[in-house]
């Protein structure tokens, strides 16, 4: 057969969550591919390409040039918009890659290395959205009115170069993403990391400090929301456009600035910049000494409401210009921990755990009266609770340190969150919680990490709809905080709703390449709905199991898919004494009834609520729990702790016979 060698540009569409969809409705995936096909089609005699063959849930097609090819995708990506906007649910996603190079002709097929990596590209995009190889950027950057943003060279399967990608930034693309956060109610702000100037880089606490404690003294101006900690910090170091970080992070302004600290000398520069026009709404340079570092804190406060029009109410001035410590040793101490805190990785947990909370207690130590200091070490504390601390010796002390930081400062929002989070993982009353995260909520709208432990509350209890406005709030506030998209998905698969949970855990891997969470998650998902092949590649694809709780869900993972000797051996080394540091019993009852033991699992659970841990709450909707619903023990449990004793999905049928 006589082939024909041309350049192409080569056009991949793929609908995302078409698999999990087909399982579980097939005639609306059909639905969705004929809709697919039936749109590309409209468009390839306006764009001049050319269908070449269907695959599956994806459409390979040719166009002569790279400028036909991008602007038929984005004309197809506006047309699902509206084709959505139409039609009841589920909606078509379609990702979409694109990639400039040599093909051969074989009959009505093309072939060659381009179509190759051509395939590989369309992956990197998110659902609704379009990618393209450098070649392709480099064609028609300075021919179309679409901006781009580079995501860096990719090493693609197959592909022994890395090959450079741009993503187009479609107009409502940024909108329909997950991790995109749509802008409403009051002006939306983000304190950027300050950079520290100072000589000493020991100083760099100080500039870190600032940012937080920043954030949170603007954010008691509740005509103002301010971008959460977990999301500005993403930016530290990035010489990124104004422009981009608002649309980012869906902020109208930023505010910016540096810290020189020079003995008890302090030079602060501090500007706000309107993200939309790159205009400064005011600026100013502080030169004072250390001491004064509360009232400058408090002048940024109200230069920033007043530049933003926002009109300070009389409690918001007085909170604003109260002092947290009158010890600059405190203060110190304080904002160090506040640093080893937001430095604190799975990987490093451990030490900066340790190093915060000896910042704390020596903040306390310097001032008894220090409110703030209370509150963040009480947080610090239930957080690590279960994990790396029993909660046996972290639940009286919490409640201590509640109890002071509440007494010297009834309304601190942290305060309020703290003690929610003992109600709620200490007590189990949830009542009690819920009203502690409501009222820690109300003091400071910006305060998303309560939102989060309150949505968290909401899905123990499954009250789906009202844990999803948390999260959605939450990502409102905190856009880059991979924490609340991850509620999204846990919601999608609580309520059975599996493609819903595909289609987010790509969007995750797409969003955070370097969190392994996602990639985990959506190993399971294979692995729970029956492709082996894919889940075992999925989990091999990650790095070792190095932290406990990553080696314990990898050691259920193998076990679930029929092996598992590997969780034997974690339970042998718990056993013996190993593995675990104030583990919470619950997750090695998971890991028990990973390999079918669910009478020693049950025994776990019981063990976790008599100790003070969190009992079933956390852990009774899981999947591996399913082939014991029924049991009166189990049943039991659930009653003792007043959690539901129905499910709100359908019940996973029994994993792969054990070996």
């Amino acid at each position: 057969m006589t082939m024909t060698r041309r350049l192409a540009a080569i056009m991949y569409t793929d609908i995302a969550g078409y698999t999990p969809l087909a399982q579980k409705d097939e005639s609306a995936a059909l639905r969705l591919l004929r809709d697919q096909e039936r749109l590309v089609r409209g468009l390839l005699e306006v764009h001049k390409g050319r269908l070449v063959k269907s695959m599956g849930d994806g459409l390979l097609i040719e166009f002569a040039n790279a400028l036909d090819a991008v602007e038929c995708a984005v004309d197809l990506q506006q047309h699902i918009q509206g084709r959505n906007a139409r039609e009841p649910p589920p909606e078509l996603r379609v990702r979409i890659g694109i990639h400039l190079g040599d093909v051969e002709e074989s009959g009505t097929d093309i072939l060659g290395d381009a179509v190759n990596v051509g395939s590989r590209i369309e992956p990197l995009a998110e659902p609704g959205g379009v990618c393209l190889s450098e070649p392709v950027y480099g064609m028609v950057h300075n021919k179309v009115p679409y901006q781009f943003e580079k995501l860096g060279p990719k090493m693609l399967k197959g592909v022994q170069e890395p090959v450079g990608v741009y993503r187009v930034v479609l107009q409502g693309a940024v909108v329909a993403t997950a991790s995109t956060p749509k802008v409403s109610g009051p002006p939306r702000l983000a304190v950027l990391p300050f950079i520290n100037i100072s000589h000493d880089p020991e100083n760099e606490y100080f500039a870190d400090g600032m940012t937080e404690e920043l954030i949170a003294v603007i954010s008691q101006v509740k005509g103002l929301r301010v971008i959460s900690r977990t999301s500005v910090t993403q930016y530290k170091g990035a010489n990124k456009p104004v422009a981009q970080i608002g649309a980012e992070l869906g902020a109208e302004s930023v505010l910016e600035g540096s810290v020189r600290k020079a003995g008890d000398r302090l030079r602060i520069t501090v500007q706000l910049i309107d993200t939309k026009t790159d205009e400064h709404r005011w600026a100013k340079t502080y030169d004072r000494k250390l001491e004064d570092v509360f009232a400058i804190q408090e002048d940024v406060a109200e230069q920033t409401a007043s530049a933003l029009k926002v009109e300070l109410l009389k409690s918001e001035r007085e909170v604003i210009q109260e002092k947290p410590t009158a010890s600059l040793a405190a203060y110190e101490a304080y904002l160090r921990g506040i640093q080893a805190s937001g430095r604190s990785t799975i990987s490093r947990s451990h030490e900066l755990d340790r190093e915060a909370v000896s910042h704390f207690e020596k903040a306390i130590r310097e001032d008894p009266r220090f409110a703030a200091a209370y509150a963040q070490l009480a947080n610090h504390l239930v957080k690590m609770a279960g994990e790396t601390r029993t909660w046996a010796e972290v639940a009286d002390k919490a409640r201590e340190l509640v109890s002071k930081a509440l007494e010297l400062d009834p309304n601190s929002s942290e305060a309020r969150m703290a003690e929610g989070n003992l109600m709620f993982q200490v007590d189990g009353d949830w009542s009690r919680a819920e009203a502690e995260f409501h009222q820690a909520i109300a003091l400071n709208p910006s305060n998303s990490m309560a939102r989060i432990w309150y949505a968290r509350l909401l899905m123990v209890l499954q009250r789906f709809g009202e844990a999803k406005k948390q999260w959605q709030a939450a990502i409102e506030q905190d856009p880059l905080n991979i924490v609340p998209r991850m509620g999204l998905v846990d919601i999608a698969w609580h309520t059975g709703d599996l493609g819903s949970a595909e289609v987010l855990l790509e969007e995750l891997v797409r969003d955070f390449p370097d969190d392994q969470w996602p990639r985990r998650i959506l190993a399971w998902l294979y692995a729970c709905t029956g492709r082996s092949t894919d889940a075992i590649q999925a989990m091999e694809a990650l790095p070792p199991a190095s932290d406990v709780v990553s080696r314990l869900d990898h050691a259920r993972f193998m076990a679930w898919l029929g092996r598992p000797e590997e969780a034997r051996a974690f339970l042998a080394e718990w056993e013996a004494g190993r593995s675990v540091e104030g583990l919470d019993a619950n997750y090695l009852g998971l890991l028990c009834a990973s390999i079918g033991d669910f009478e020693r699992a049950l025994a776990l659970l019981e063990r976790s609520e008599r100790e003070g841990g969190m009992g079933a709450s956390v852990v009774y909707q899981n999947y591996l729990f399913d082939s014991i619903r029924d049991d009166p023990r189990f049943v039991a449990l659930l009653k003792s702790e007043c959690l539901p004793t129905t499910l709100s999905r359908p019940r996973f049928p029994p994993p792969t016979p054990r070996r």
